[in-house]
């Protein structure tokens, strides 16, 4: 499973890491995903979601 935003479609997005000497490297920002419980079309899924999605209560978590 890939590790994007069930709601939003958010990804890692991609840049470069800078050493002291100015060196770059590429690196990875991964969005901050979490594995919740939510009800969907009366089921219950595990999916990930990001801490802005649940913030905004964008998802209904399952109890």
């Amino acid at each position: 499973m890939a590790k994007v935003c069930h709601s939003c479609g958010k990804k890692p997005s991609f840049g470069n890491s800078r050493s002291h000497s100015m060196v770059a490297t590429r690196r990875r920002f991964n969005p901050n995903l979490q594995k919740v419980r939510i009800a969907e079309d009366g089921r219950q899924r595990r999916v990930y979601v990001c801490t802005r999605c649940l913030k905004a209560n964008k998802v209904s978590k399952s109890v």
